[in-house]
């Protein structure tokens, strides 16, 4: 049995074509085929570059019938490029799904470094690149998009989705509603003509769509929980040691009232508060359901 091919995953640029690298088109003209997401859109990108490499649809629609055809080219012997229609092949597009077939194949899995919108979005943000979390999009059903914005409630790490402009208010007020008014901002258009950076708040960025009809592909990279304040003795006000039990009750409550006022759920504002007087969530909660 002769040599089994290889996969080579091939960033595309996010907007501007010349953010391609020297090796992504060395290996776009080597090998014997190229995967693309869309064709119509790769094949503006072979024909700038004089690519004449022949090329085959792969994308979520057909992925289950084209996928075990390609894992059977590169068992042939056959080299074959995967890009998505901008950035990196495999984050938030089928590319995922073919790389498993491959390496469930034993096929030798390369992948290029290139452009990835997550990162140029995170890196201008201005917000911590510390710890990062990519989310993708939200799901589309209200009901488990409010059970993953639940669960992302408490995580300290700055949050990072993609988002459609035709959906991204509607997007934007679900932060707002489940994660609380955090700092965020909006990468549109990124290395193209009219790219734009817009920084506030959840609500001033609603705002801001509200007045101007938003246009192109959208990043949204939001502040992680309590990245404002983190919890310490030096800000936080913490218990003062004569208080009584109601006293500390009604203190709890005004500053969930408050967290809610800024625009946190209960859950949220319920740890927010609990993290401002040094206790524990669930501290916070036995003392607001007790009655004495």
């Amino acid at each position: 049995m002769g040599k089994e091919g290889t996969l080579y995953l091939c960033p595309t640029p996010i907007g501007n074509l010349e953010d391609i690298t020297l090796r992504a088109l060395k290996i776009l003209k080597e090998v014997d085929l190229i995967a693309a997401e869309d064709t119509r859109v790769t094949i503006k990108l072979l024909n700038h570059y004089e690519i004449k490499t022949p090329l085959v649809s792969y994308h979520e629609h057909n992925k289950r019938g084209q996928g075990p055809k390609l894992i059977g080219l590169l068992q042939e012997g056959k080299n074959i490029a995967l890009v998505s229609d901008a950035g990196t092949p495999g984050i938030s597009d089928p590319g995922q799904d073919l790389v498993k077939l491959a390496i469930e194949a034993g096929i030798e899995v390369v992948p290029l470094p290139g452009a990835a919108a997550v990162i140029s979005a995170l890196v201008a943000s201005g917000l911590s690149t510390e710890r990062f979390a990519f989310e993708g999009f939200l799901p589309k059903k209200a009901g488990e998009r409010d059970k993953r914005l639940a669960e992302l409630a408490p995580d300290p790490r700055t949050l990072i989705f993609y988002e459609a402009p035709h959906r991204i208010t509607k997007t934007l007020k679900a932060l707002k509603d489940g994660l609380g008014n955090r700092k965020a901002v909006i990468a549109r258009e990124m290395t193209k003509l009219h790219e734009e950076f817009i920084r506030g708040t959840l609500e001033e960025l609603i705002q801001k769509f509200a007045e101007t009809a938003p246009k192109g592909e959208m990043v949204i990279v939001l502040e992680g929980a309590g990245a404002d304040s983190k919890p310490g003795k030096e800000n936080s006000p913490g218990w003062d040691p004569e208080l009584s039990a109601i006293e500390r009750k009604s203190k709890l409550e005004s500053i969930i009232e408050d967290k809610i006022r800024k625009g946190f759920s209960k859950n949220q504002a319920l740890r927010e508060a609990a993290k401002e007087l040094g206790i524990s969530r669930n501290e916070a909660y036995e003392l607001l359901i007790n009655k004495s």
